[in-house]
């Protein structure tokens, strides 16, 4: 049906179609190089011959003289073919006269047609019919005696190749089918040397047709295949290493996401019906009120970030950027965290060029930076020192901050900016937020061009921000 896209062929159909039109291009050049090789010789052979005979001719000709008989000229003549079976000639004199022909030959007629040439070679020769035979012949020109006595004579010599042609067609025949027959041959062992040549390719299809969501676990043997397909089968387990981890991820965030909407929704619950319970003072259901409210406010902010980190995701996020200066912007959170800080006994020290700007989006960077702050405070013991430097390098500006603290194992390093991460698995958060706040980073950072990395060694657990950045004038 008109419309409808055709499947394009086979891997296997095409490289059985190419080797084989490649090997019966070369089937039909060998054939064609063999058959004009024995035509070569045959015409080599037929050129000897006629040489031969004319070289008999000329000798017999330097005994010819005005008073030499016929009969014994014709007798001459008839010794010469003796050596001679497959030549015919003619001869003639300079007035035109025929002086022999052997008999039977019909010679006459290739007199007048062919043009005398001094040598006889392949490129003088030529073919000619007579009543249904086919001659390889020339027409010679012969100078014979001395001085002023040298008479010029024409030869018309002559050779039958019939049994050459002969030859030929039959020999081209059975080149041909032996040729059509080598190539039919040639094409089947192609086809059945491609059939085996994939057989891994189906083997490691097979395989990956086992693979499905509840399976993620199976891995191509790299190790069995063939060189060729090594790389392919190492990318398809390094693939499948990503599904399963994002499988992974994506498990763990929907029942991290739930239990985190879980207990604001319980404390809704469990406080709605308390207060029903009985009849209640203005007052406590004020209270009641404002303790939902905050609960409201916790699962507000955790909608709020899912749907940044989704518009992070999808490329959505645009920074409209400005010069920022990001000491002063350093300076401003540590002002905002500090009832907090005090609170909890802890000292932000803020170091670094006054002048120092970044080209970032001043709402998103702020953002990133309120989380960074707030982290290192919410794990820096009391009494601690947080320390945020920025520190330019001539191309990129980097934004340090470091607390003192726990150790983070290294084996939890790189998973601090996933969603919902946890190093600790049996911890539950109280008080510290959705678990969030590190992964909005990451997308903030990225979505400007710079990077984002954690270290933690002897107690200090540092992160560094690297942007581009710009000078204020």
């Amino acid at each position: 049906m008109p419309g409808l896209l055709k499947s394009p062929p086979s891997l296997a159909l095409r490289l059985t179609i190419s080797i084989g039109a490649g090997i019966t291009a070369l089937l039909l050049c060998f054939g064609w190089l063999v058959e004009r090789s024995i035509n070569a010789h045959f015409v080599e052979q037929d050129i000897h011959e006629l040489n031969a005979a004319k070289t008999s001719i000329q000798a017999t000709l330097r005994q010819f003289d005005d008073e030499t008989a016929a009969d014994a000229l014709q007798a001459h003549f008839d010794s010469t073919l003796s050596g001679h079976h497959n030549a015919e000639f003619l001869v003639a004199d300079s007035h035109g006269r025929v002086l022999y022909a052997t008999p039977g030959a019909h010679l006459e007629t290739a007199l007048g047609q062919l043009r005398p040439v001094d040598e006889i070679n392949d490129t003088t020769v030529s073919s000619w019919q007579h009543e249904g035979k086919t001659f390889r012949s020339a027409r010679v020109q012969l100078a014979v005696g001395t001085g002023q006595q040298v008479e010029p004579f024409s030869v018309v010599l002559a050779t039958d190749i019939d049994f050459h042609l002969h030859f030929l067609n039959s020999f081209h025949r059975y080149l041909w089918w032996l040729t059509a027959v080598a190539c039919l041959i040639a094409i089947a062992a192609t086809w059945l040397a491609v059939h085996q040549g994939h057989a891994p390719i189906r083997r490691i299809s097979q395989q990956i047709n086992r693979v499905n969501s509840e399976q993620l676990h199976l891995r191509l043997d790299s190790t069995g295949v063939p060189a060729e397909l090594a790389p392919m089968a190492t990318a398809f387990n390094e693939m499948i290493d990503r599904l399963e981890d994002g499988f992974r991820r994506l498990s763990n965030f929907s029942g991290d996401i739930a239990h985190e909407l879980r207990t604001p929704i319980t404390n809704l619950t469990t406080q709605t019906q308390v207060a029903l319970s009985r009849a209640r003072t203005a007052q406590e259901y004020r209270e009641i009120l404002y303790s939902n409210l905050e609960e409201y406010e916790r699962m507000a902010k955790m909608i709020g970030d899912m749907l940044f980190l989704a518009k992070a995701d999808n490329g959505l996020i645009e920074p409209e950027r400005t010069a920022v200066p990001l000491v002063a912007e350093l300076r401003e959170l540590v002002d905002f965290f500090e009832a907090w800080s005090e609170e909890r006994q802890v000292a932000i020290v803020v170091t670094g060029d006054e002048k120092v700007t970044a080209a970032a989006d001043k709402a998103m960077l702020r953002r990133a930076l309120s989380n960074l702050l707030s982290n290192a405070i919410r794990h820096t013991p009391e009494g601690g020192t947080i320390q945020a430097s920025v520190q330019n390098n001539g191309k990129a500006v980097r934004i340090r901050i470091a607390n003192p603290g726990p150790t983070i194992p290294a084996e939890h390093l790189a998973h601090l900016f996933e969603r919902f991460y946890r190093p600790d698995a049996s911890r539950h958060r109280n008080g510290e937020g959705a678990g969030l706040g590190l992964a909005i980073v990451k997308s903030i950072v990225q979505a400007h061009g710079g990077q984002v990395t954690a270290s933690s060694d002897h107690g200090m657990t540092c992160f560094e921000v690297l942007l581009k950045h710009t000078r204020l004038p």
